[in-house]
């Protein structure tokens, strides 16, 4: 189990190629239909905001985001299994709203899947609104696929 850390010892880092492995091993620790390598080298390649959370001797979660016009779409937030309860999301959530509205983008956009109650209950304390849904947008288990529930901050 992973140390309890305060928000002063984490820092952003932009995400590197070189840094995947372990983005990966969080991935694949967090998902059932985790992004591939191919996934994280795309977005870094077509200059998406793409941000680790690091501690001093690990990677506690990160995020990719896509910018358009007036709005930031998120891609993909993940903390590290070991890590989450304490914050981390938030904060990812937070320094990716500060740098949306940096931009100057007016909405920050994202997708989650129906099932995934930890992270809705995060995105709505989070004052994401939840604005539709997208079917069968996810793959799921057996060749199945899962709905998407659209959500969106004003910023």
């Amino acid at each position: 189990m992973s140390a309890v850390l305060h928000a002063d010892e984490a820092a952003f880092e932009p995400m590197t190629e070189d840094r995947l492995d372990e983005v990966l091993r969080i991935e694949r620790g967090a998902y059932d239909h985790p992004w591939t390598h191919g996934n994280f080298v795309d977005s870094l390649r077509s200059g998406y905001q793409a941000q680790l959370l690091c501690a001093p001797d690990r990677v506690l979660g990160y995020f990719v985001a896509m910018k358009g016009v007036d709005e930031v779409h998120l891609l993909n937030i993940t903390v590290a299994h070991a890590d989450r309860g304490q914050g981390w999301g938030r904060l990812m959530l937070e320094a990716l709203a500060l740098w949306s509205r940096q931009q100057g983008a007016q909405w920050l956009w994202l997708e989650v899947r129906v099932s995934n109650l930890r992270a809705l209950s995060i995105y709505e304390r989070h004052d994401f609104r939840r604005v539709g849904e997208r079917k069968n947008y996810y793959p799921a288990a057996g060749g199945r696929r899962e709905d998407a529930i659209v959500m969106s901050l004003k910023l």
